[in-house]
C-alpha cells in the first residue's frame, strides 16, 4: 500500500461527521502513513456540507467532494471512487455505526486479497431490519451464486485499480463483492462489530430497499451471464 483513501458518502449526518474524522484519525496511521479522507455530501440539506468544509479547512488528510443534489449513496460512492487518489480504497457508513478500529483486523488480510468485506455479525438493529437483510442477503446469494453474509456492511477495503473499473450504477454498491470477483479480485470477509445509531435517522425503509434490490439482483445476474473473460494467447 502507498496510499489509503477512506472514501465517505454522506447525507444529513452533521452530528457525526465531527467524531467521524476523530475516529478514523486514530485508526489510519496504524494502516498506512499515507492517507486521505473524502467526504462526498450527497446534497444535504442540513449542515454537512460546511461542518464538511469545516473540518477539510482545519486538516490537510481531508478533502471535501460535493454533489449538486442528492443522487443517492451509489452515485456519492462512485465520484469518491474516481476522485479517490490512493491505490487502496476503504468504504464505512458516516452514521457512526461502522467502528474504524475494525479496520485493523481487517487490513491483515489485504494482499493476499484484494478486498476484504466487512461482517456485521451482531447487528445493533431493529428485528425488520435484521430479517430483512437475512433474507435480502439470502436471495442475492442464491441468484448470484455468492457466499458472503453481508453485501450491505458498508465497510470494506478494495483495490482501487480493480474498483475503478466497474461501472456502477444505482443500487449497485450493495453487489461490490460480485462486481470485484467479475474483475478478477480475491475477496474475504471478516467480522467486524455493529452500533446503535445516535443522531440522525435511516436513509432507507425495508420495502424500499426490497423493491430496488430485487431489479438489481437480476442486472447483477445479467451481468454474471455476459461477463467476458478473455485471454489473449500470442501478441506481435
Amino acid at each position: 500500500m502507498e496510499k489509503i483513501s477512506f472514501v465517505i458518502p454522506i447525507y444529513n449526518e452533521e452530528e457525526n461527521i465531527p467524531q467521524l474524522i476523530a475516529e478514523i484519525e486514530a485508526v489510519a496511521p496504524d494502516l498506512c502513513n499515507n492517507y486521505e479522507i473524502l467526504l462526498v455530501d450527497d446534497g444535504s440539506s442540513d449542515g454537512s456540507l460546511k461542518v464538511i468544509q469545516q473540518q477539510a479547512d482545519q486538516n490537510s488528510h481531508i478533502r471535501s467532494l460535493a454533489l449538486a443534489c442528492n443522487s443517492g449513496q451509489s452515485a456519492a460512492l462512485s465520484a469518491g471512487f474516481q476522485a479517490a487518489g490512493g491505490d487502496v480504497i476503504i468504504t464505512m457508513d458516516a452514521d457512526l455505526q461502522n467502528n474504524p478500529a475494525d479496520l485493523r483486523q481487517m487490513i491483515e488480510h489485504y494482499g493476499e486479497y484484494d478486498m476484504v468485506n466487512g461482517w456485521r455479525f451482531n447487528r445493533e438493529d431493529s428485528w425488520s431490519k435484521k430479517i430483512a437483510s437475512k433474507i435480502g442477503n439470502g436471495f442475492r446469494n442464491w441468484l448470484t451464486r455468492e457466499t458472503i453474509h453481508d453485501t450491505g456492511c458498508s465497510l470494506k477495503i478494495m483495490n482501487a485499480t480493480m474498483l475503478k473499473q466497474i461501472h456502477i450504477y444505482r443500487g449497485l454498491h450493495r453487489f461490490l463483492p460480485t462486481l470485484m470477483r467479475l474483475e478478477g479480485a480475491k475477496v474475504i470477509e471478516v467480522k467486524v462489530s455493529h452500533r446503535q445509531r445516535r443522531y440522525g435517522v435511516s436513509k432507507y425503509t425495508n420495502l424500499q430497499r426490497g423493491i430496488e434490490g430485487f431489479y438489481d439482483v437480476i442486472a447483477v445476474r445479467w451481468m454474471q451471464s455476459r461477463h467476458l473473460t478473455i485471454e489473449i494467447k500470442e501478441e506481435k
